[in-house]
């Protein structure tokens, strides 16, 4: 009697084992992160001796393509340069002329290549990501700290980087009135849908 009811815990594990396998198979399939522009944004903030500085720019595109198994992240996701602003007419258009040139370079891209630390199949998780990130021109090679929530059907991601614009060849926008960090804080929302 012993000797069945140990056959049967044996075989009732072994089904509940085969039940999760196509869950493991699943998690560990490429995943497809289609950029909803309309929830996503791009928030800076840049201060200066007086006060900060607020504005926005807004997502043009993006598609990602995320394979947990090995870590690897590729795909783009595209901001419109020309989009932003800061509620100064005045300010924005010094951004635009002097500081982006985003007539010349109407769009910021990061294009990511790996990713560190395990992306959790279903809920939060924290991890880096390392890419490309391209601004007035250049290509410049960044890994940025970002926050993942991922369900069956939606996704979103935050990421906080520092942008040293100065450094990165761009003009200061100091006046002699207005003196400006050379540096500007970035936080990029994306979000969007989840294909298989």
């Amino acid at each position: 009697m012993m000797k069945s009811r140990g056959g049967w815990a044996r075989t009732a594990a072994f089904a509940a084992l085969m039940l999760f396998v196509p869950v493991i198979s699943l998690a560990a399939q490429p995943i497809n992160l289609q950029v909803d522009p309309t929830q996503s944004s791009v928030k800076y903030t840049l201060g200066d001796v007086l006060h900060t500085v607020h504005g926005t720019f807004k997502v043009n595109h993006g598609a990602l393509q995320l394979d947990p198994a090995v870590g690897k992240l590729s795909g783009e996701i595209v901001v419109d340069a020309k989009s932003g602003e800061s509620g100064s007419n005045m300010r924005d258009r010094k951004m635009h002329k002097e500081v982006l040139e985003s007539q010349q370079y109407p769009e910021i891209s990061f294009r990511p290549d790996r990713i560190d630390g395990a992306v959790a199949n279903q809920g939060k998780s924290s991890v880096k990501v390392h890419g490309i990130f391209r601004i007035h021109g250049v290509d410049r090679e960044i890994t940025v700290p970002a926050e993942v929530d991922l369900s069956p059907d939606r996704w979103t991601a935050t990421v906080h980087f520092t942008v040293p614009y100065e450094k990165w060849g761009m003009k200061n926008p100091s006046t002699l009135f207005l003196r400006v960090n050379d540096s500007v804080e970035i936080d990029l929302t994306a979000a969007g849908n989840v294909t298989k």
